[in-house]
């Protein structure tokens, strides 16, 4: 086993508690691996404002993977070194098919989600509970349509985001959107869909990086839970699912850790990272 030199990282379900906090334990792992040289990237569905303070105020971080490997941002400069989009057309196209579901949907555009009153003052509606209404307050812009503002600004897409209120609806939309072309879709929670372009993958976003800092794949590992996280699970050098995660998640792990509220991005990054001496 290569030395790591890069660890990627999930959020919600991985490296945060079920509170959406980061412990001691796993900020005190993630700050020794920067302060071994080794790259900590934040690697999640949310857009980069969507990063927790608590996140990125780890000395050491300066990549971050955002909406599922639509974007790659340098934090330090705030250049977006690569993007891989939905067209401002298509994305209006799925909307309205996904507007046809007792769904709330939200496009990410330029780093932010984009919401509207009839979503942003009703998510219970949605099923999101209070955690994860204070994570959609802090990280939307409200416009009165969702819709006639996509059309306005002309704006490609890096993501559509899904919350369904109606379980019932998941499959049938999910059958819908599999017709369309050239997209990913993916899930990180219960009641929700991502929609991506079938280029932004968190496992190609990784690899992308790898090779933009000149890492051997090899020295890359990867730890997540969700269905969007499988992708960076089994292109890394070393997966890591959380105990918590999704089966077919842990099915493709190289190692199966404790869950997130147990600290298991600590305990893989210490078993992996700062115990191991490589080969």
């Amino acid at each position: 086993m290569k030395p790591i030199q890069i660890v990627a990282f999930d959020l919600d379900g991985t490296v945060l508690d079920s509170q959406k906090h980061l412990s001691d334990r796993n900020r005190e792992a993630l700050s020794a691996c920067a302060r071994r040289g080794v790259y900590i990237v934040p690697t999640t569905g949310r857009s980069a404002s969507g990063i927790i303070p608590e996140i990125k105020n780890i000395p050491g971080i300066r990549y971050a993977i955002t909406t599922n490997g639509g974007t790659i941002t340098d934090l330090k400069t705030g250049e977006v070194l690569e993007r891989q989009t939905i067209s401002n057309t298509k994305a209006i196209r799925l909307m309205k098919m996904i507007s046809r579901y007792h769904a709330m949907y939200d496009p990410y555009i330029k780093g932010r989600g984009i919401s509207q009153p009839r979503f942003y003052d009703h998510m219970e509606e949605f099923g999101l509970n209070a955690v994860m209404q204070d994570m959609v307050r802090a990280t939307r812009d409200v416009v009165p349509d969702i819709l006639e503002y996509v059309e306005r600004t002309g704006e490609d897409v890096e993501k559509i985001n899904i919350f369904l209120a109606d379980l019932k609806d998941r499959e049938p939309l999910c059958r819908e959107l599999e017709q369309e072309p050239d997209l990913v879709i993916t899930s990180s929670l219960y009641n929700n869909l991502e929609i991506n372009a079938s280029s932004a993958t968190k496992g190609r976003a990784l690899m992308w990086l790898a090779d933009y800092l000149k890492i051997d794949r090899e020295a890359t590992m990867a730890l997540g839970d969700g269905g969007n996280d499988l992708s960076m699970i089994q292109a890394a050098g070393i997966g890591v699912a959380m105990v918590n995660g999704l089966e077919e998640v842990k099915a493709a792990a190289d190692f199966i850790t404790m869950s997130n509220d147990e600290d298991g991005v600590a305990a893989a990054v210490e078993k992996f990272v700062l115990n191991s001496k490589g080969k």
